[in-house]
């Protein structure tokens, strides 16, 4: 370890103080979440996870900055844009963060809830309002440019299925299920492709386009959060994907709340790069069961998890299994 007062790397900055303890976040507030399963109660799930993840990156060695978390349009407790956690003894770095992505799948025990974070070098995340953004993404071994925000529903279908070599009804896209989405099914569906919908959980929907072959998914498409679109490209990123977002300010308001954090093109298209830069690495962890990941199983003295951790400077993926026999841990200091 460097004494400290050397400088480290810029490329080795998270690798050197935060992998496993990241992990340590996630698995938290997946924990607290996890207690609130199938109790209905939304804010509460969302209250414990936000309170268990403040509490472990506040004892983090970092000067973290949330650059893209919750918002008002939740009216949810919030890990604001803006807060800043760690101790401050250490490198600065930008957070993104879901203490629970899909509130809704885990007050109602549903597949696919998450606790999500993704942290990189100061400067590296995209920092933008808590808003809607229209999102396509796609899984590696495509050629650059395969599919684009501004082409058609139908424009992209084709353009994956001739990439992938192969027509376009052996193609299955993941789409959230909203009302504003149903003209883009039906192009879809027109088009001869499969659809699978998801009623929440986008983070884990575009992770799911990583790996087709094991997950079925070709292509992502359709609008959802903001901070869940940073933290999807920032895992997207680490594999080898790619990933376009438009932030959707639809009103003055949001116009100028996106202005004040140095948004300055209001329709600009965001490459998954621009969205996340630098050294990325993105914790989630399993709240209820789902097709990315387990959910948090209680014993009677035993508490375990499986988490996913991507690393973008060496595109590691890797999966944790977590046994965990202290459990005042997971207890409220």
């Amino acid at each position: 370890m460097a004494e400290q007062g050397l400088s480290i790397p810029r490329n080795l900055i998270i690798e050197r103080v935060l992998s496993m303890e990241l992990v340590r976040v996630t698995e938290r507030a997946a924990v607290a979440s996890a207690r609130l399963r199938g109790r209905g109660n939304e804010k509460a799930a969302d209250q414990a996870a936000v309170d268990a993840m403040r509490r472990e990156l506040n004892k983090l060695p970092i000067d973290g900055t949330v650059v893209i978390g919750e918002g008002e349009r939740d009216e949810a407790p919030m890990l604001y844009i803006g807060e800043e956690v760690g101790t401050k003894k250490g490198p600065k770095v930008d957070i993104a963060l879901d203490p629970l992505e899909g509130t809704t799948l885990c007050a109602k025990d549903m597949p696919g809830s998450i606790a999500v974070i993704a942290m990189a070098e100061h400067g590296s995340l995209l920092n933008a309002p808590d808003v809607y953004m229209d999102k396509i993404a796609v899984g590696p071994g495509y050629p650059k440019g395969v599919v684009d925000l501004d082409a058609s529903p139908v424009e992209n279908i084709h353009a994956i299925a001739k990439a992938k070599g192969v027509k376009p009804n052996e193609i299955t896209a993941l789409i959230m299920d909203r009302p504003r989405h149903a003209k883009l099914i039906e192009a879809v569906r027109g088009t001869g492709a499969a659809i699978r919908l998801i009623t929440d959980g986008d983070v884990a929907g575009v992770i799911h386009t990583a790996n087709a072959l094991e997950t079925g998914i070709d292509i992502y498409l359709g609008i959802g959060g903001a901070p869940e679109g940073v933290l999807a490209a920032a895992a997207l990123r680490c594999v080898g994907g790619q990933m376009q977002g438009r932030l959707i300010l639809d009103t003055e308001a949001k116009v100028e709340r996106a202005r004040k954090m140095g948004v300055k093109d209001p329709n600009k298209k965001y490459a998954m790069e621009e969205m996340a830069s630098g050294d990325v690495i993105v914790s989630a962890t399993g709240v209820t069961d789902g097709a990315l990941l387990k959910g948090v199983v209680f014993g009677p003295n035993l508490i375990t998890t499986e988490t996913i951790v991507y690393r973008s400077t060496t595109g590691t993926v890797r999966r944790i299994f977590g046994e965990h026999r202290q459990l005042e841990k997971f207890h409220l200091d």
